[in-house]
């Protein structure tokens, strides 16, 4: 799939980044064409992305539309959980998982899951795990970060914005 300058795209853990041109760089004798991304919520950082490596280029995707996003939130509420793991290494490397392959769908049932999860043990007076923690704020960051970018909202709006568009639904369903 090839990028175009001025594409915004998902990549890797960068999140929401704007492909700002390409570059031509000899790296031992070898010369290579690289994209040039700028993070869009980070714009200190840059990254440079071997056009020519399948591996790399393939975590870049395109952002979703803003139908798209519309369509998902739908979704949400009858989308299912995650069955919870109780071992902690197959836990983690299931939402690692779901979080390297960066689908949207997947991403929901892992914050609904782990949220779920987290209102449980607050209700014996107990806290998620570090690790579960950090899945969730990195989940929550790759969704909210491409849900404002493509709906020009802050990402702390993001939530509020999807309970509220739930709340519709629910009333429209309702009447």
């Amino acid at each position: 799939m090839a990028f175009h300058t001025g594409e915004t795209v998902l990549y890797g853990a960068e999140g929401v980044c704007r492909i700002t041109g390409t570059e031509r760089r000899n790296i031992a004798g070898i010369p290579m064409e690289y994209y040039i991304l700028q993070p869009v919520f980070n714009r200190q950082s840059r990254v440079l992305v071997p056009i020519n490596n399948r591996q790399l280029t393939e975590k870049m995707r395109r952002v979703l539309s803003s139908q798209e996003i519309y369509d998902l939130i739908r979704s949400m509420p009858s989308d299912p959980n995650l069955h919870w793991e109780e071992n902690e290494t197959l836990r983690r490397d299931r939402f690692k998982e779901i979080l390297q392959r960066g689908d949207r769908r997947e991403l929901v049932g892992l914050i609904k899951t782990l949220y779920q999860h987290q209102q449980e043990l607050a209700q014996k007076g107990k806290k998620l795990h570090q690790a579960d923690e950090r899945f969730f704020k990195d989940a929550e960051k790759k969704l909210y970060e491409e849900f404002a970018h493509v709906l020009n909202i802050e990402r702390e709006q993001v939530l509020p914005f999807i309970l509220e568009e739930i709340r519709i639904q629910e009333r429209k369903e309702q009447e």
